[in-house]
C-alpha cells in the first residue's frame, strides 16, 4: 500500500526534444497545424457521415468509426506535446502518464481492428455484392465494432496494470515527449521481464490477427481480380523512437481522412453541395 502511495506521488519529467532547443518554436507551430488539421479533417468526416443518410452504410459507419479514433488518438499525445514544447517545465503526472497511455494504447489497438473489419467489409462487397447486404447487416457490422472498442479497452487495461506494478526510485526522467511503453519502462527500476513478455505477446497476437484479417480478403480480391478477363546509436535510436511515434500520433491521422474518406466520390459530391448550398444561402442574404 506504501509502495502504490509513493508511486501515485510520482512526477515524471518528460524529455520530448529538448536537446534541440532551437527547434521547439518552429516544432510547435509544425505540430499545432498538423493537429489542428487532423482535429478538423476528422470532424467534418464525422458530421458528414452522420449528416447524410446516403451515407448510412457499414462502409462509412466504419470510416466515422476511425475518424473518431484518430481524433481522440491524435487528442490523447498531441496536446501535452504542444504544452512541453512551450514551458520550461516539462513534467507529468504519475496518474496523467498512466491515463495518457491507457488512452493512447487503446486508440491503436481498436483502430488496428476496424481497419480489419473495413477490410472484411470490402471483401464481402467485392465477393459477394448480391449478399452484400444480408452478410453485412446493421447488428453485424455493430457487434463487429464493439467487439473491436471491448478488446481494445481490455488489452490496454492488461498492459497499464502491468505498468502501475512497477517501481520507479528516482530515476522519473521519461525520454520520450509522452508517456510511451517502452520509455515508461526506461524509466522504471523494477525488474521489466514480466512486462516486456506481456506487451510481445499482447501485440504479437493484435498485429498478427488484423494482419490476417486483412490480407486475406485482399489475397481474394486480388485473386478474383487477376481471374477476370481483361479488355486490355543510442541517441539516434531514441531519436528515431521520438520521430516515428511523433509521425503515427500525429501525421497519421491527419492524413486518414483523406485517404479513406475525402478521396471517396460520395464524400465529394456530398461536400461540393454542402459548399454550392452555403454560397447560395449567402448570395440570398
Amino acid at each position: 500500500m506504501e509502495k502504490g502511495n509513493q508511486r501515485v506521488g510520482i512526477t515524471f519529467i518528460l524529455l520530448d526534444f529538448s536537446e534541440y532547443p532551437h527547434l521547439q518554436a518552429p516544432l510547435f507551430l509544425v505540430f499545432l497545424a498538423i493537429y489542428t488539421a487532423s482535429v478538423v479533417g476528422n470532424v467534418c468526416v464525422i458530421v458528414i457521415i452522420r449528416i447524410n443518410p446516403q451515407l448510412l452504410t457499414p462502409m462509412y459507419f466504419f470510416l466515422s468509426h476511425l475518424s473518431f479514433l484518430d481524433f481522440c488518438f491524435c487528442s490523447a499525445s498531441t496536446p501535452k506535446l504542444l504544452e512541453i514544447l512551450v514551458v520550461d517545465i516539462r513534467t507529468i503526472s504519475y496518474m496523467g502518464c498512466m491515463m495518457q497511455f491507457f488512452f493512447g494504447c487503446t486508440f491503436v489497438i481498436i483502430e488496428m481492428f476496424i481497419l480489419a473489419v473495413m477490410a472484411y467489409d470490402r471483401f464481402v462487397a467485392v465477393c459477394n455484392p448480391l449478399l452484400y447486404r444480408v452478410a453485412m447487416s446493421p447488428k453485424l457490422f455493430t457487434l463487429l465494432v464493439d467487439a473491436a472498442y471491448t478488446w481494445g479497452g481490455f488489452c490496454s487495461l492488461t498492459l497499464t496494470c502491468s505498468l502501475s506494478e512497477l517501481c520507479f526510485c528516482s530515476s522519473n526522467i521519461i525520454n520520450h515527449f509522452g508517456c510511451e511503453y517502452s520509455a515508461i519502462l526506461s524509466a522504471s527500476c523494477s525488474d521489466t521481464y514480466f512486462n516486456l513478455m506481456l506487451s510481445f505477446i499482447i501485440s504479437t497476437f493484435n498485429e498478427a490477427c488484423s494482419l490476417l484479417i486483412i490480407l486475406f480478403p485482399c489475397l481474394f480480391i486480388v485473386v478474383m481480380i487477376i481471374k477476370m478477363p481483361f479488355a486490355g546509436g543510442s541517441t539516434r535510436s531514441s531519436l528515431f523512437i521520438k520521430i516515428a511515434t511523433v509521425f503515427y500520433t500525429v501525421v497519421i491521422p491527419m492524413l486518414n481522412p483523406l485517404i479513406y474518406s475525402l478521396r471517396n466520390n460520395d464524400v465529394k459530391i456530398l461536400v461540393r453541395k454542402l459548399i454550392n448550398d452555403k454560397q447560395l444561402f449567402s448570395h440570398s442574404v
